[in-house]
């Protein structure tokens, strides 16, 4: 079986671009740092067990509190 190299590449940007949106979204809601959540996230694609992990205690983590005011 071969495995083409291109094909290989291509699919680990599509999951990294998936990871940083879902690190973003998470982010957004689980920490203080959703940016610095979605950097992370697009670099843990490359070891798809460890971004698996990262996604899985971000949705068990809890929220964070609202600091706005009314």
């Amino acid at each position: 079986m071969n495995i083409n190299a291109t094909l290989f590449g291509q699919v680990v940007i599509v999951l990294a671009v998936i990871m940083a949106v879902l690190g973003y979204y998470l982010g957004k809601r689980k920490t203080q740092t959703p940016i610095l959540t979605a950097v992370i996230a697009f670099f843990t694609a490359l070891l798809p067990p460890v971004a698996l992990i990262f996604l899985i205690v971000l949705v068990v983590k809890n929220d964070v509190q609202s600091t706005t005011s009314n």
